[in-house]
């Protein structure tokens, strides 16, 4: 997108939060009549399972989202050929795509972005956005990037010149990491990407020779980078962190803001719809943009209408997170739902100690992308401070071997990347991965006894 034009749409887009909170539900019912219509019409799964629920023509303008039929990954794996709107995507053509290039932000055909995200199937999913969706994602997440700023303060940001460090997984088609790549362009700013498979003391002398005044990435990620500043490891000055891609807690916000002196901004984001919402302030809550998705929660569960992507569709997609909803009244600040509660996962760190006072971490985002046919799920164990074991759920029994073979070999190359060689590393196989008993969500990382 145009540098300018970028400026002038973000300044629309920005505008949205001086309306009433009636006129951003008119926004929103707006926007979903028209996605809801466009499906029906163009896309094959939506036109049979709405008429399934008996919903046409006649009465799709005026039937209650509530009674339009829910979708949730597994369907979406099934079914992706003929929920996308475009004719020209094929998943299994993806998929090839996925393996065989390497991993940057060039879009499928030249036309389509595409992220990947995996789960527990043993096979990736993919979420494409058209160009006019990408862009309209890359302004929402601008947005909530440079949130409580003025557009004169935005312009003398980019005037003095904005450098950003981004901490997370950057090796894959993370959302995340193409979404922040294509913004920090889009506003003509420099970048420096560190991956958390990446050695401390290559982070400290890129830091040391990149000098960034913006942190983007996971929040333990951050917290890592912030014990190095207390022990003056690096030194830089930060205008402003920006944690994704896990939930950040009210006393890691605190730490991050102490350590760096900066104002934290909690971005709520997934695959699904990279711009979903935005906290600046705990007390303020987490802000939900309802002029880009239509957030649900029925039973205890989250249902995710995005409202700016008609390639891929998600209409009533359900998604693991936990939240409650507070809807915005006219004493609101701003006038956008508000989510309460768990937001995303939090899971431990795995680190190790190699006798000598040497410590180094393996962050699970680093290792949740095993991809292996028959491995249906897992689950990190830290037995000691420098081994851990890999609890295996498999398909069938008779691919254990297979399995355990391709596990250790991605697992050696990953540790020997992170210069932890000498770390223990083994496979147990069980009948079941269970839930944690408080949460009801699995948890990749369990702490053992030491």
């Amino acid at each position: 997108m145009n540098y300018f034009k970028l400026l002038y749409k973000l300044y629309k887009t920005k505008n949205n939060i001086k309306r009433t909170p009636a006129q951003i539900k008119e926004l929103q019912e707006r926007k979903l009549r028209k996605l809801l219509i466009y499906s029906y019409n163009h896309s094959r799964y939506y036109h049979k399972m709405f008429e399934k629920a008996g919903i046409n023509q006649e009465n799709i303008s005026t039937t209650p989202l509530s009674l339009f039929p829910t979708i949730d990954k597994t369907q979406l794996l099934k079914n992706f050929d003929t929920i996308v709107t475009v004719s020209d995507v094929k998943q299994e053509a993806l998929r090839r795509f996925d393996l065989q290039k390497t991993a940057d932000r060039k879009p499928f055909k030249g036309r389509y972005h595409v992220v990947h995200s995996s789960g527990s199937t043993g096979k990736p999913n993919y979420f494409i956005y058209d160009e006019t969706a990408w862009n309209e994602m890359l302004l929402g997440m601008i947005r909530a990037a440079l949130w409580n700023m003025s557009m004169i303060q935005i312009l003398k940001l980019f005037f003095r010149g904005v450098r950003v460090v981004y901490i997370a997984a950057t090796d894959g088609r993370y959302g995340g990491a193409m979404a922040v790549g294509d913004g920090i362009d889009g506003i003509h700013a420099k970048s420096l990407y560190l991956d958390i498979k990446t050695p401390l003391d290559k982070w400290i002398r890129q830091i040391k020779e990149f000098q960034p005044n913006v942190i983007i990435g996971y929040p333990s990620a951050i917290k890592i980078l912030g014990e190095l500043v207390e022990k003056r490891s690096i030194q830089f000055d930060i205008f402003r962190v920006i944690s994704c891609g896990e939930p950040l807690g009210a006393s890691l916000r605190h730490y991050l803001e102490n350590v760096f002196q900066a104002e934290v901004i909690n971005f709520y984001g997934t695959s699904e719809s990279l711009v979903l919402g935005v906290e600046s302030n705990p007390k303020e809550g987490m802000i939900l943009f309802d002029d880009m998705n239509v957030i649900e929660v029925y039973k205890g569960n989250m249902y995710l209408t995005c409202l700016y992507n008609f390639a891929q569709p998600l209409i009533r997609y359900r998604l693991t997170d936990c939240l409650t909803l507070q809807n915005a009244d006219m004493e609101s600040i701003y006038p956008f739902t508000k989510a309460v509660g768990l937001l995303g996962r939090n899971e431990d760190i795995l680190w190790f100690n190699d006798g000598n006072g040497n410590s180094e971490f393996l962050h699970p985002l680093a290792i949740e992308g095993f991809c292996i046919e028959g491995l249906r799920d897992y689950q990190f164990l830290q037995i000691g401070k420098d081994a851990f074991e890999m609890l295996a759920e498999v398909s069938k029994t008779v691919l254990q071997s297979k399995v355990q073979k391709e596990i250790l070999q991605q697992m050696k190359r990953i540790l020997e990347e992170k210069k932890l060689s000498y770390v223990q590393f083994y496979v147990r196989f069980v009948d079941e991965i269970l839930p944690d008993a408080n949460t009801g969500k699995k948890r990749l990382i369990v702490i053992g006894e030491n």
